[in-house]
Protein backbone atom coordinates (compact mmCIF):
# COMPACT_ATOMS: atom_id res chain seq x y z
CA UNK A 1 0.00 0.00 0.00
CA UNK A 2 1.21 3.49 -0.89
CA UNK A 3 1.84 5.99 1.63
CA UNK A 4 -0.63 8.14 1.00
CA UNK A 5 -3.08 5.45 0.39
CA UNK A 6 -2.12 4.31 3.83
CA UNK A 7 -2.43 8.04 5.51
CA UNK A 8 -6.27 8.58 3.84
CA UNK A 9 -7.08 5.07 5.10
CA UNK A 10 -5.94 5.78 8.88
CA UNK A 11 -6.93 9.70 8.34
CA UNK A 12 -10.82 8.18 7.63
CA UNK A 13 -10.29 5.29 10.02
CA UNK A 14 -9.49 7.70 12.95
CA UNK A 15 -12.66 9.91 12.25
CA UNK A 16 -14.73 6.91 11.90
CA UNK A 17 -13.25 4.36 14.98
CA UNK A 18 -11.92 6.61 17.90
CA UNK A 19 -13.36 9.44 16.76
CA UNK A 20 -16.99 8.12 16.97
CA UNK A 21 -16.04 6.06 20.14
CA UNK A 22 -14.53 8.63 21.67
CA UNK A 23 -16.02 11.71 20.49
CA UNK A 24 -18.93 11.20 19.09
CA UNK A 25 -20.77 8.98 21.90
CA UNK A 26 -19.38 10.67 24.47
CA UNK A 27 -21.00 13.68 23.08
CA UNK A 28 -24.24 12.40 22.32
CA UNK A 29 -24.86 11.16 26.24
CA UNK A 30 -23.46 14.76 27.47
CA UNK A 31 -23.49 17.13 24.73
CA UNK A 32 -19.93 17.68 26.24
CA UNK A 33 -22.08 20.02 29.02
CA UNK A 34 -20.32 19.73 32.67
CA UNK A 35 -22.09 18.36 35.62
CA UNK A 36 -19.93 19.93 37.75
CA UNK A 37 -16.58 18.46 38.86
CA UNK A 38 -13.80 19.43 41.65
CA UNK A 39 -11.18 21.85 39.63
CA UNK A 40 -8.56 19.00 40.26
CA UNK A 41 -10.44 16.50 38.29
CA UNK A 42 -11.54 19.00 35.64
CA UNK A 43 -7.40 19.22 35.01
CA UNK A 44 -6.55 15.41 35.44
CA UNK A 45 -9.51 14.87 32.75
CA UNK A 46 -7.85 17.32 30.49
CA UNK A 47 -4.81 15.95 30.77
CA UNK A 48 -5.53 12.51 30.17
CA UNK A 49 -7.72 14.28 26.95
CA UNK A 50 -4.77 15.71 25.98
CA UNK A 51 -2.63 12.45 26.53
CA UNK A 52 -4.92 10.23 24.82
CA UNK A 53 -5.58 12.32 21.94
CA UNK A 54 -1.65 12.76 21.37
CA UNK A 55 -0.72 8.98 21.77
CA UNK A 56 -3.64 7.96 19.37
CA UNK A 57 -2.41 10.20 16.63
CA UNK A 58 1.28 8.79 17.45
CA UNK A 59 -0.03 5.82 17.29
CA UNK A 60 -1.94 6.27 13.53
CA UNK A 61 1.21 7.90 12.46
CA UNK A 62 3.36 4.80 13.40
CA UNK A 63 0.88 2.19 11.20
CA UNK A 64 1.41 4.80 8.41
CA UNK A 65 5.19 5.52 8.39
CA UNK A 66 6.40 1.90 9.74
CA UNK A 67 3.67 -0.42 8.88
CA UNK A 68 3.04 1.15 5.36
CA UNK A 69 -0.94 0.10 6.20
CA UNK A 70 -3.62 1.35 8.52
CA UNK A 71 -5.04 0.12 11.97
CA UNK A 72 -8.23 -0.94 10.55
CA UNK A 73 -8.63 -4.55 9.66
CA UNK A 74 -9.75 -4.24 6.14
CA UNK A 75 -6.48 -2.17 5.80
CA UNK A 76 -3.98 -4.36 8.21
CA UNK A 77 -0.19 -3.51 7.69
CA UNK A 78 2.35 -4.84 5.72
CA UNK A 79 4.80 -5.03 8.65
CA UNK A 80 4.47 -5.39 12.17
CA UNK A 81 4.29 -1.75 14.16
CA UNK A 82 6.84 -2.01 17.55
CA UNK A 83 8.22 1.02 17.35
CA UNK A 84 7.42 4.19 19.24
CA UNK A 85 4.82 3.65 22.03
CA UNK A 86 5.02 -0.08 20.70
CA UNK A 87 8.05 -0.92 22.43
CA UNK A 88 5.99 -0.01 25.76
CA UNK A 89 2.77 -1.92 24.77
CA UNK A 90 0.74 -3.33 22.45
CA UNK A 91 -2.24 -1.45 23.05
CA UNK A 92 -1.44 2.36 22.96
CA UNK A 93 -4.57 3.02 20.88
CA UNK A 94 -7.02 1.65 23.08
CA UNK A 95 -5.51 2.90 25.84
CA UNK A 96 -5.59 6.47 23.94
CA UNK A 97 -8.89 6.08 23.59
CA UNK A 98 -9.97 5.04 27.11
CA UNK A 99 -8.09 7.45 28.86
CA UNK A 100 -10.11 10.01 26.44
CA UNK A 101 -13.29 8.97 27.59
CA UNK A 102 -12.20 8.55 31.64
CA UNK A 103 -10.91 12.16 30.88
CA UNK A 104 -13.96 13.75 29.47
CA UNK A 105 -15.85 11.78 32.65
CA UNK A 106 -13.50 13.72 34.39
CA UNK A 107 -13.34 17.18 32.94
CA UNK A 108 -17.42 17.21 32.58
CA UNK A 109 -18.59 15.37 36.12
CA UNK A 110 -20.22 12.55 34.32
CA UNK A 111 -19.71 9.48 36.31
CA UNK A 112 -21.88 8.09 33.71
CA UNK A 113 -18.63 7.97 30.92
CA UNK A 114 -16.82 5.87 33.90
CA UNK A 115 -18.92 2.95 32.93
CA UNK A 116 -18.82 3.87 29.39
CA UNK A 117 -15.12 3.56 29.36
CA UNK A 118 -15.56 0.26 31.63
CA UNK A 119 -17.81 -1.43 28.84
CA UNK A 120 -15.21 -0.04 26.52
CA UNK A 121 -12.53 -1.55 28.14
CA UNK A 122 -13.80 -4.72 28.26
CA UNK A 123 -15.03 -5.00 24.52
CA UNK A 124 -11.42 -3.84 23.27
CA UNK A 125 -9.95 -6.84 25.80
CA UNK A 126 -12.41 -9.41 24.10
CA UNK A 127 -11.57 -8.32 20.88
CA UNK A 128 -7.73 -8.30 21.20
CA UNK A 129 -7.98 -11.68 22.65
CA UNK A 130 -10.26 -13.37 20.34
CA UNK A 131 -9.84 -11.76 17.42
CA UNK A 132 -6.51 -9.30 16.99
CA UNK A 133 -3.89 -11.20 18.57
CA UNK A 134 -5.09 -14.55 17.03
CA UNK A 135 -5.00 -12.70 13.00
CA UNK A 136 -1.56 -11.26 13.65
CA UNK A 137 -0.22 -14.73 15.29
CA UNK A 138 -1.44 -16.05 11.93
CA UNK A 139 0.20 -13.12 9.50
CA UNK A 140 3.25 -12.21 11.31
CA UNK A 141 3.92 -16.09 13.11
CA UNK A 142 7.06 -16.30 15.36
CA UNK A 143 7.70 -12.08 15.29
CA UNK A 144 4.34 -11.57 16.46
CA UNK A 145 4.72 -14.67 19.43
CA UNK A 146 8.38 -12.63 20.41
CA UNK A 147 6.90 -9.37 20.29
CA UNK A 148 3.69 -10.90 22.67
CA UNK A 149 6.26 -12.30 24.70
CA UNK A 150 8.35 -9.55 25.47
CA UNK A 151 5.98 -6.23 25.62
CA UNK A 152 3.02 -6.26 27.90
CA UNK A 153 0.00 -5.52 26.35
CA UNK A 154 -2.26 -3.20 28.88
CA UNK A 155 0.41 -2.27 31.46
CA UNK A 156 3.16 -0.24 29.51
CA UNK A 157 6.85 -1.47 30.33
CA UNK A 158 8.81 0.80 32.15
CA UNK A 159 12.03 0.57 29.71
CA UNK A 160 11.61 0.30 26.28
CA UNK A 161 12.32 -2.96 24.35
CA UNK A 162 15.09 -2.55 22.27
CA UNK A 163 15.25 -2.33 18.36
CA UNK A 164 11.83 -1.87 17.20
CA UNK A 165 12.38 2.17 16.11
Amino acid sequence: MSRLKAALGSALFLVLAPGVVAGLLPWLATRWEPAGAPAPLEALGAVLILAGAGVLLHAFVRFVAEGSGTPAPVAPTARLVVGGLYRYVRNPMYLAVGATIVGQALLLGRPGLLAYAAGFFATVAAFVHWYEEPALRRRFGATYQAYLRDVPGWLPRRRPLDGGG
